[in-house]
């Protein structure tokens, strides 16, 4: 079995001198640090930084001090699994990512195959744990499946007599949050008026504008991130339209509100209830705010993965990946989200999606 516990320089160099070594865990967390969804990145840097100065000040893990890696995959596939194989060779026991699908799904391949535990807090898409990797493979965020299904019922209900355009971005995330919602919208009853592929990072939409326009588009819903729904919603504006842009969990970044200035008022997102509410994140919420680090996003779904990962490893009395992975897979732990636990395929039972909506700069419950 692998072994994660390293000396570290420093623990050598105590040994030489009193005889006594201090061991390293090392952990990490792999998101967009970089690149136009950085402010991601920021988000979970923010909430594994937390979560391993409160895990070390409370005494680590088996008593044993943790040491955060951070890898910038850029959310690029093949950036994805280069920064795992660099985590595998930096001996992680532990990784608390990545933040896209089209990240997570490939890294995990890696990581289940060198026996390193891999919770992410964001990527939605099923195929993570439908066609699950190995036995370490977990996540703490829901499924693009649950909010597809809140998203489709609210277009077929509330805007059931709107026209509905439905497009999205080609990624893992994007796309498959989409085709979710249509299904449970078509499956309602409600057709779209359009649905259409887009290329992400490109800055001028004009041409889809324009064809959303021409078919009298109500209602747009975006499968994507918030960097081209920003610039979709401003641009419809610019051409006149009115349309109500709806998305998921990625518009969850003031980045949103900046691209889109009071055009963005009235745009609707699904996202979990807000964590930053809990009793129990109280303490974290504050100690970031001081620090003055982003508590918004997946903030705390990193602090989460990263306090359920460490609460396993203490109960199993080791970073042993099959120890460890028989706790997740029975154990209940207390976290900045609430209670988690997991199932069979390794989804976390939590809360599911509920509505927000974007005005005077900020997003609030619905």
């Amino acid at each position: 079995m692998k072994k994660y516990l390293l000396a570290s320089v420093a623990g050598v160099a105590a040994l030489a001198m009193s005889g006594a070594a201090m061991a390293e865990i090392i952990v990490a967390t792999a998101g967009p640090m970089t690149g136009q969804y950085a402010s991601f990145g920021a988000q979970m840097k923010a909430g594994a930084e937390q979560a391993v100065a409160d895990i070390n000040a409370a005494g680590g893990v088996n008593g044993e001090m943790l040491v955060l890696e951070v890898g910038d995959d850029a959310c690029d596939p093949k950036q994805a699994v280069a920064v795992a194989n660099q985590m595998v060779g930096k001996n992680v026991a532990f990784i608390a990512g990545h933040f896209c699908s089209g990240s997570s799904i490939p890294a995990s391949q890696v990581y289940a195959e060198e026996s390193i535990i891999q919770i992410t807090p964001a990527s939605t898409n099923p195929k993570y744990t439908e066609e699950r990797a190995g036995p370490g493979t977990y996540r703490v965020c829901g499924r693009d499946d649950q909010q597809g299904k809140v998203a489709g019922e609210l277009l077929a209900g509330e805007f059931g007599d709107k026209n509905i355009a439905v497009i999205h971005d080609k990624t893992a995330y994007g796309k498959g949050l989409a085709d979710a919602t249509k299904a449970v919208m078509n499956g309602l009853g409600k057709q779209e008026a359009l649905y259409e592929a887009y290329t992400a990072g490109e800055k001028d939409y004009t041409a889809l504008v324009s064809k959303l326009k021409s078919e009298k588009v109500d209602v747009l819903y975006v499968g994507g991130y918030h960097t081209e729904a920003g610039l979709l919603k401003r641009q419809m504006a610019d051409q006149g339209m009115d349309t109500i842009l709806v998305s998921g969990d990625a518009l969850v970044t003031d980045e949103y509100w900046s691209i889109t200035g009071p055009t963005g008022a009235g745009t609707l997102m699904t996202f979990p209830p807000d964590p930053r509410n809990n009793a129990a994140a109280a303490a974290v919420v504050a100690a970031l705010e001081a620090a003055e680090k982003t508590t918004e996003g997946y903030a705390l779904y990193t602090y989460a993965a990263m306090q359920t990962w460490a609460a396993a490893a203490t109960s199993a009395g080791t970073t042993d990946y099959d120890a460890v992975v028989e706790k997740l897979d029975e154990g209940k732990f207390a976290t900045v989200l609430g209670e988690v636990s997991f199932d069979e395929k390794g989804d976390v039972s939590l809360p599911g999606y509920v509505w927000y909506e974007w005005k005077d700069g900020s997003y609030s419950y619905r």
